[in-house]
């Protein structure tokens, strides 16, 4: 008996494990697959995830593996400079090698002690008053008291519930890859910068050694789980380009289309759905992997709360409450992309438009916090802007605030001195700091670095902690 199964290692199962081993849950996961995945594409973790990866001590184990780039031209590849002011120690993209996040997250909760096991597909789920029968492809059934799906965009978690996942089907597609090519990069910039004045979705980037990332949109729309060919990025390059570049020896090469759905709902019961298997969207900006990391991270604290019984009532309800709109507006904006990305005169003109918008700065920076994950704010009740929003890794006495959060643990901030966390110390750390970089007086913070209360009256707060944090155990 498992307390919670999670199908699939990818990068939102892996933290979501880690996560909840944080506290102890006794964790297992479920990977169709029996390798990792083998081919190098780059994925992107922005702002906001550098974050979240800071708060648990990972981000150190990771930057070397990755390379820094700006945090601009996110928005539909618009070249504008990264705006000032984005508050945030980590306001950079992390470009990092897919095979290489995925091996040390996974790394990461096998070390926490969840277990993982490859080669096992999920077929089967059937929930009761208790937990949840998860049966596998090969006839065994296990028993956990919640099943959470991070099993991609064909979910067979999400199918198996029978949640709804309404939105558009793929009706074109773009090839991605990386490979040589056989011109100069002189030759390859020049003719680049003359396309970045259409509105095609083509880039070539340089990846060093003479290896660039190449997309080019498809001739039309396959089926997705067939590879492209060489020839096939051969063919569309010269169609775009007027050049093949003479591009050779591909690293990887694969297709992604425009489907753009969203999960009805993410809990049925003891069954929640994360990650792609909750929503899915073009990669435009980069937000697949971000979406699906953060989820793990809301979620985490509150599933390990039910597990171990000082949840609130409504607590694991805040889950879909709080990731159901985001993903929803991170839809919207990839739509927005998609369309500013298109050929046709209307939309070319839209896309000037945007350019020239995105000149003010106040613009420029409410796009690139949209895109990053920054500016998101939770619906907590009235208050301050600062509620609901994350607080920024700010200097405290100790050094920085990230740095004590790395258990997984809510944390008030005390400016006051006069506070206390009182009966809910087993669950809330409490540092008591009249040099901390805040215009408020306190705040109350929850284990996802988001602020769940501002003030300096105890009973005020009080009421908040068992918001969050259930009953005081004394």
């Amino acid at each position: 008996m498992f307390d919670v199964i999670i199908a699939g290692c990818g990068p939102t199962g892996a933290i979501l494990a880690a996560e909840l081993r944080l506290h102890d849950v006794r964790v297992l996961v479920l990977e169709r697959e029996t390798e990792p995945v083998s081919f190098v594409r780059i994925v992107g973790l922005h702002i906001r995830s550098l974050e979240l990866l800071a708060m648990r001590g990972l981000l150190d184990r990771i930057l070397p593996h990755g390379r820094r780039r700006p945090a601009a031209g996110f928005f539909a590849a618009i070249a504008k400079p990264a705006p000032n002011g984005l508050d945030s120690a980590y306001a950079y993209l992390l470009g990092i090698p897919q095979p290489v996040i995925v091996r040390l997250l996974e790394d990461h909760a096998i070390e926490r002690g969840a277990q993982v096991r490859r080669g096992c597909a999920v077929v089967g789920v059937e929930q009761d008053a208790d937990g949840v029968t998860v049966e596998l492809a090969d006839g065994e059934r296990l028993r956990a008291r919640y099943l959470v799906g991070c099993d991609g965009g064909r979910s067979t978690v999400r199918k198996l519930l029978g949640v709804g996942f309404p939105g558009e089907p793929t009706r074109r597609q773009t090839l991605m890859g990386e490979m040589e090519v056989g011109v100069p990069p002189e030759e390859v910039a020049v003719r680049v910068a003359e396309i970045r004045e259409t509105p095609h979705p083509f880039w070539m980037r340089p990846f060093g050694s003479g290896v660039y990332s190449v997309v080019v949109p498809a001739a039309g729309v396959s089926d997705r789980a067939e590879p492209p060919t060489l020839d096939d990025f051969r063919q569309q390059l010269r169609a775009v380009a007027g050049t093949d570049f003479g591009v050779h020896s591909p690293r990887w090469m694969s297709r992604f289309g425009d489907a753009t759905r969203l999960a009805e709902r993410y809990r049925v019961g003891r069954v929640l759905l994360a990650g792609d298997a909750a929503h899915i969207h073009p990669p435009i900006g980069g937000q697949g992997l971000n979406l699906g990391v953060q989820d793990a991270f809301n979620l985490g604290w509150k599933l390990a709360a039910q597990v171990r019984g000082w949840a609130p009532e409504t607590l694991l309800d805040t889950y879909q409450a709080e990731r159901h709109p985001v993903a929803a507006d991170v839809l919207d904006n990839t739509r927005a992309q998609t369309v500013l990305l298109s050929d046709e005169p209307g939309a070319r003109a839209l896309r000037r438009l945007f350019a020239e918008l995105m000149d003010f700065d106040e613009v420029n920076r409410h796009l690139i916090e949209k895109i990053a994950g920054t500016g998101i704010r939770y619906d907590l009740g009235g208050g301050p802007d600062l509620l609901g929003r994350r607080l920024s890794d700010i200097e405290v006495r100790q050094g920085h605030l990230y740095g004590l959060l790395h258990r997984g643990r809510g944390l008030l901030l005390d400016r006051t001195g006069r506070l206390t966390v009182g009966g809910w110390s087993d669950r809330v750390d409490h540092l008591a700091d009249p040099t901390a970089e805040l215009d408020v007086p306190c705040v109350l913070l929850r284990p996802d670095g988001h602020v769940a209360w501002i003030g300096d009256d105890q009973r005020d707060l009080d009421g908040h902690l068992s918001r969050w944090f259930g009953e005081p155990t004394h």
